[in-house]
Protein backbone atom coordinates (compact mmCIF):
# COMPACT_ATOMS: atom_id res chain seq x y z
CA UNK A 1 0.00 0.00 0.00
CA UNK A 2 1.53 3.32 -1.03
CA UNK A 3 1.69 6.22 1.38
CA UNK A 4 -0.95 8.27 -0.48
CA UNK A 5 -3.39 5.37 -0.37
CA UNK A 6 -2.65 4.99 3.32
CA UNK A 7 -3.43 8.66 3.90
CA UNK A 8 -6.71 8.37 1.96
CA UNK A 9 -7.65 5.22 3.83
CA UNK A 10 -6.79 6.81 7.18
CA UNK A 11 -8.84 9.89 6.32
CA UNK A 12 -11.80 7.71 5.33
CA UNK A 13 -11.65 5.71 8.57
CA UNK A 14 -11.36 8.89 10.61
CA UNK A 15 -14.39 10.36 8.83
CA UNK A 16 -16.46 7.23 9.46
CA UNK A 17 -15.60 7.19 13.16
CA UNK A 18 -16.29 10.89 13.59
CA UNK A 19 -19.60 10.55 11.76
CA UNK A 20 -20.58 7.55 13.84
CA UNK A 21 -19.69 9.34 17.06
CA UNK A 22 -21.78 12.39 16.14
CA UNK A 23 -24.72 10.33 14.87
CA UNK A 24 -24.99 7.99 17.82
CA UNK A 25 -24.51 10.82 20.29
CA UNK A 26 -24.56 8.60 23.36
CA UNK A 27 -20.85 8.36 24.12
CA UNK A 28 -19.43 10.56 26.82
CA UNK A 29 -16.71 13.08 25.84
CA UNK A 30 -14.13 11.01 27.73
CA UNK A 31 -15.26 7.85 25.97
CA UNK A 32 -15.12 9.52 22.59
CA UNK A 33 -11.60 10.76 23.29
CA UNK A 34 -10.54 7.27 24.34
CA UNK A 35 -11.86 5.78 21.10
CA UNK A 36 -10.17 8.52 19.11
CA UNK A 37 -6.81 7.83 20.80
CA UNK A 38 -7.17 4.13 20.07
CA UNK A 39 -7.95 4.87 16.45
CA UNK A 40 -4.97 7.18 15.99
CA UNK A 41 -2.69 4.74 17.78
CA UNK A 42 -3.88 1.96 15.49
CA UNK A 43 -3.25 4.08 12.41
CA UNK A 44 0.28 4.86 13.60
CA UNK A 45 0.97 1.15 14.03
CA UNK A 46 -0.26 0.59 10.47
CA UNK A 47 2.01 3.39 9.28
CA UNK A 48 5.05 1.97 11.08
CA UNK A 49 4.33 -1.55 9.81
CA UNK A 50 3.93 -0.40 6.21
CA UNK A 51 6.88 1.92 5.77
CA UNK A 52 7.81 2.11 2.12
CA UNK A 53 11.40 1.36 1.15
CA UNK A 54 11.96 5.07 0.54
CA UNK A 55 10.62 6.01 3.98
CA UNK A 56 12.74 3.35 5.69
CA UNK A 57 15.90 4.47 3.86
CA UNK A 58 15.21 8.09 4.82
CA UNK A 59 14.85 7.10 8.47
CA UNK A 60 18.06 5.08 8.23
CA UNK A 61 19.86 8.14 6.89
CA UNK A 62 18.65 10.20 9.83
CA UNK A 63 19.71 7.51 12.31
CA UNK A 64 23.14 7.34 10.65
CA UNK A 65 23.53 11.11 10.93
CA UNK A 66 22.56 11.06 14.61
CA UNK A 67 25.01 8.25 15.37
CA UNK A 68 27.94 10.24 14.06
CA UNK A 69 26.80 13.60 15.42
CA UNK A 70 26.54 12.10 18.90
CA UNK A 71 29.92 10.43 18.61
CA UNK A 72 28.50 6.92 18.95
CA UNK A 73 30.61 5.80 15.99
CA UNK A 74 33.94 7.08 14.64
CA UNK A 75 34.57 6.35 10.95
CA UNK A 76 37.83 4.64 10.06
CA UNK A 77 39.85 6.85 7.73
CA UNK A 78 41.47 4.26 5.44
CA UNK A 79 39.70 4.47 2.08
CA UNK A 80 41.21 1.25 0.80
CA UNK A 81 39.84 -0.72 3.73
CA UNK A 82 36.48 1.01 3.44
CA UNK A 83 36.36 0.15 -0.25
CA UNK A 84 37.12 -3.50 0.46
CA UNK A 85 34.36 -3.81 3.06
CA UNK A 86 31.91 -2.11 0.71
CA UNK A 87 32.92 -4.53 -2.04
CA UNK A 88 32.06 -7.51 0.18
CA UNK A 89 28.86 -5.92 1.40
CA UNK A 90 27.55 -5.00 -2.06
CA UNK A 91 28.27 -8.52 -3.29
CA UNK A 92 26.10 -9.90 -0.51
CA UNK A 93 23.44 -7.20 -0.89
CA UNK A 94 22.89 -8.15 -4.55
CA UNK A 95 22.09 -11.76 -3.62
CA UNK A 96 20.05 -10.95 -0.50
CA UNK A 97 16.29 -11.36 -0.27
CA UNK A 98 15.96 -7.57 -0.37
CA UNK A 99 18.32 -6.24 -3.06
CA UNK A 100 16.10 -3.32 -4.09
CA UNK A 101 17.28 -0.80 -1.48
CA UNK A 102 20.65 0.98 -1.34
CA UNK A 103 23.05 -0.52 1.22
CA UNK A 104 25.73 1.49 3.00
CA UNK A 105 28.63 -0.37 4.63
CA UNK A 106 30.85 1.61 6.97
CA UNK A 107 34.02 0.75 8.87
CA UNK A 108 33.97 1.96 12.47
CA UNK A 109 37.26 2.74 14.21
CA UNK A 110 36.69 0.59 17.30
CA UNK A 111 38.80 -2.29 18.65
CA UNK A 112 35.78 -4.11 20.05
CA UNK A 113 34.47 -7.12 18.13
CA UNK A 114 31.12 -5.83 17.01
CA UNK A 115 28.85 -5.30 14.03
CA UNK A 116 25.61 -3.37 13.92
CA UNK A 117 22.81 -2.71 11.43
CA UNK A 118 20.02 -0.16 11.34
CA UNK A 119 16.99 0.12 9.13
CA UNK A 120 17.24 1.29 5.56
CA UNK A 121 20.38 -0.64 4.61
CA UNK A 122 23.01 0.79 6.97
CA UNK A 123 25.63 -1.69 8.26
CA UNK A 124 28.55 -0.86 10.57
CA UNK A 125 31.61 -3.10 11.00
CA UNK A 126 34.16 -2.47 13.77
CA UNK A 127 37.86 -2.67 12.96
CA UNK A 128 38.17 -5.09 15.88
CA UNK A 129 35.85 -7.54 14.15
CA UNK A 130 37.70 -7.16 10.84
CA UNK A 131 40.92 -8.06 12.65
CA UNK A 132 39.31 -11.00 14.44
CA UNK A 133 38.21 -12.60 11.16
CA UNK A 134 40.70 -15.09 9.72
CA UNK A 135 39.54 -14.74 6.14
CA UNK A 136 37.02 -13.00 3.89
CA UNK A 137 34.41 -15.74 4.25
CA UNK A 138 34.34 -15.23 8.02
CA UNK A 139 33.89 -11.49 7.67
CA UNK A 140 31.30 -11.95 4.92
CA UNK A 141 29.31 -14.24 7.22
CA UNK A 142 28.92 -11.43 9.77
CA UNK A 143 27.91 -8.94 7.08
CA UNK A 144 25.41 -11.46 5.67
CA UNK A 145 23.91 -11.86 9.14
CA UNK A 146 23.45 -8.09 9.50
CA UNK A 147 21.96 -7.80 6.00
CA UNK A 148 19.46 -10.49 7.00
CA UNK A 149 18.19 -8.28 9.85
CA UNK A 150 17.64 -5.46 7.35
CA UNK A 151 16.05 -7.72 4.75
CA UNK A 152 13.62 -9.09 7.32
CA UNK A 153 12.86 -5.56 8.65
CA UNK A 154 13.64 -6.67 12.21
CA UNK A 155 14.28 -3.12 13.45
CA UNK A 156 10.90 -1.90 12.20
CA UNK A 157 9.08 -4.85 13.76
CA UNK A 158 10.92 -4.38 17.05
CA UNK A 159 10.00 -0.69 17.19
CA UNK A 160 6.37 -1.49 16.59
CA UNK A 161 6.25 -4.19 19.28
CA UNK A 162 8.18 -2.21 21.91
CA UNK A 163 6.28 0.97 21.10
CA UNK A 164 2.99 -0.80 21.74
CA UNK A 165 4.09 -2.66 24.87
CA UNK A 166 5.59 0.45 26.49
CA UNK A 167 2.95 2.93 25.35
CA UNK A 168 5.44 4.83 23.20
CA UNK A 169 3.05 4.89 20.26
CA UNK A 170 0.38 7.48 21.00
CA UNK A 171 -1.74 10.09 19.26
CA UNK A 172 1.05 12.64 19.68
CA UNK A 173 4.10 10.53 19.31
CA UNK A 174 5.12 9.04 15.98
CA UNK A 175 6.80 11.82 14.09
CA UNK A 176 9.94 10.91 12.16
CA UNK A 177 12.28 12.37 14.78
CA UNK A 178 10.57 10.27 17.47
CA UNK A 179 11.00 7.14 15.36
CA UNK A 180 14.70 7.97 14.94
CA UNK A 181 15.17 8.40 18.70
CA UNK A 182 13.34 5.15 19.42
CA UNK A 183 15.43 3.28 16.85
CA UNK A 184 18.67 4.52 18.42
CA UNK A 185 17.56 3.56 21.92
CA UNK A 186 16.46 0.09 20.84
CA UNK A 187 19.60 -0.48 18.82
CA UNK A 188 21.92 0.17 21.76
CA UNK A 189 19.86 -0.91 24.74
CA UNK A 190 17.69 -3.81 23.61
CA UNK A 191 19.19 -6.82 21.85
CA UNK A 192 17.40 -8.69 19.12
CA UNK A 193 15.28 -11.63 20.20
CA UNK A 194 16.73 -15.11 20.03
CA UNK A 195 14.22 -15.93 17.30
CA UNK A 196 15.42 -12.95 15.23
CA UNK A 197 19.05 -14.00 15.68
CA UNK A 198 18.46 -17.61 14.68
CA UNK A 199 16.46 -16.46 11.66
CA UNK A 200 19.26 -14.05 10.69
CA UNK A 201 21.74 -16.93 11.00
CA UNK A 202 19.69 -19.05 8.59
CA UNK A 203 19.01 -16.21 6.13
CA UNK A 204 22.63 -15.06 6.30
CA UNK A 205 23.93 -18.55 5.63
CA UNK A 206 21.73 -18.95 2.55
CA UNK A 207 22.85 -15.57 1.25
CA UNK A 208 26.50 -16.36 1.95
CA UNK A 209 26.20 -19.43 -0.29
CA UNK A 210 24.26 -17.57 -3.00
CA UNK A 211 27.02 -14.95 -3.11
CA UNK A 212 29.59 -17.70 -3.70
CA UNK A 213 31.31 -17.76 -0.31
CA UNK A 214 32.30 -20.94 1.50
CA UNK A 215 29.73 -21.58 4.29
CA UNK A 216 32.53 -22.82 6.54
CA UNK A 217 33.31 -19.16 7.22
CA UNK A 218 30.18 -18.64 9.28
CA UNK A 219 30.74 -21.74 11.41
CA UNK A 220 34.45 -21.11 11.99
CA UNK A 221 33.91 -17.49 13.00
CA UNK A 222 31.25 -18.41 15.56
CA UNK A 223 33.47 -21.16 16.93
CA UNK A 224 36.34 -18.69 17.21
CA UNK A 225 34.24 -16.23 19.20
CA UNK A 226 32.99 -19.00 21.45
CA UNK A 227 36.60 -19.96 22.25
CA UNK A 228 37.49 -16.40 23.26
CA UNK A 229 38.74 -16.51 26.82
CA UNK A 230 37.49 -14.15 29.52
CA UNK A 231 34.49 -11.90 29.02
CA UNK A 232 32.34 -12.47 25.97
CA UNK A 233 33.18 -10.17 23.02
CA UNK A 234 30.97 -7.13 22.47
CA UNK A 235 29.64 -8.81 19.33
CA UNK A 236 27.98 -11.46 21.50
CA UNK A 237 26.13 -9.02 23.76
CA UNK A 238 23.34 -8.81 21.21
CA UNK A 239 24.12 -12.05 19.37
CA UNK A 240 23.84 -14.84 21.95
CA UNK A 241 26.16 -17.63 20.86
CA UNK A 242 25.61 -21.20 22.04
CA UNK A 243 26.81 -24.61 20.93
CA UNK A 244 23.27 -25.37 19.83
CA UNK A 245 23.37 -22.39 17.50
CA UNK A 246 26.62 -23.59 15.94
CA UNK A 247 25.27 -27.12 15.69
CA UNK A 248 22.16 -25.82 13.94
CA UNK A 249 24.35 -24.16 11.30
CA UNK A 250 26.48 -27.26 10.85
CA UNK A 251 23.37 -29.37 10.31
CA UNK A 252 22.19 -26.93 7.65
CA UNK A 253 25.34 -27.42 5.57
CA UNK A 254 25.98 -30.73 3.80
CA UNK A 255 29.57 -31.69 4.69
CA UNK A 256 30.61 -31.94 1.04
CA UNK A 257 29.71 -28.26 0.51
CA UNK A 258 31.25 -26.86 3.69
CA UNK A 259 34.47 -25.66 2.06
CA UNK A 260 33.15 -25.00 -1.43
CA UNK A 261 33.24 -21.34 -2.38
CA UNK A 262 35.34 -18.23 -2.06
CA UNK A 263 36.97 -16.43 0.83
CA UNK A 264 39.05 -19.05 2.67
CA UNK A 265 42.49 -17.70 1.73
CA UNK A 266 43.74 -16.07 4.92
CA UNK A 267 46.88 -14.63 3.28
CA UNK A 268 44.84 -12.92 0.56
CA UNK A 269 42.55 -11.52 3.25
CA UNK A 270 45.49 -10.19 5.24
CA UNK A 271 46.79 -8.42 2.16
CA UNK A 272 43.41 -6.87 1.38
CA UNK A 273 42.88 -5.41 4.83
CA UNK A 274 46.53 -4.27 4.80
CA UNK A 275 46.70 -4.86 8.53
CA UNK A 276 45.50 -1.29 8.93
CA UNK A 277 43.28 -2.58 11.70
CA UNK A 278 44.32 -3.50 15.25
CA UNK A 279 45.43 -7.10 15.39
CA UNK A 280 43.92 -9.39 18.01
CA UNK A 281 46.20 -12.35 17.37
Amino acid sequence: MCFRRYQSFAAWILTVVLTTTVTVGVASPAGAQSWMNLLLQGLQVIQLSNLSDQQEVRLGQQINQQLYQRGEFRPHGDRQLQGYIDEIGQRLARTSSRPNIPYTFQVVDDRRINAFATMGGFVYINTGLIAAAENEAELASVIAHEIAHIADRDAVTRMRDVGLSQGLISAAGMRENNIVQMAMQLGFNLPMSREDELNADAMGLRNLVRAGYAPAGMVSFMEKLQRQSGAAPEFLSSHPLTQNRITSLQRSIPPQYLYQGDGLDSQAYSRRIGRQVPTLR
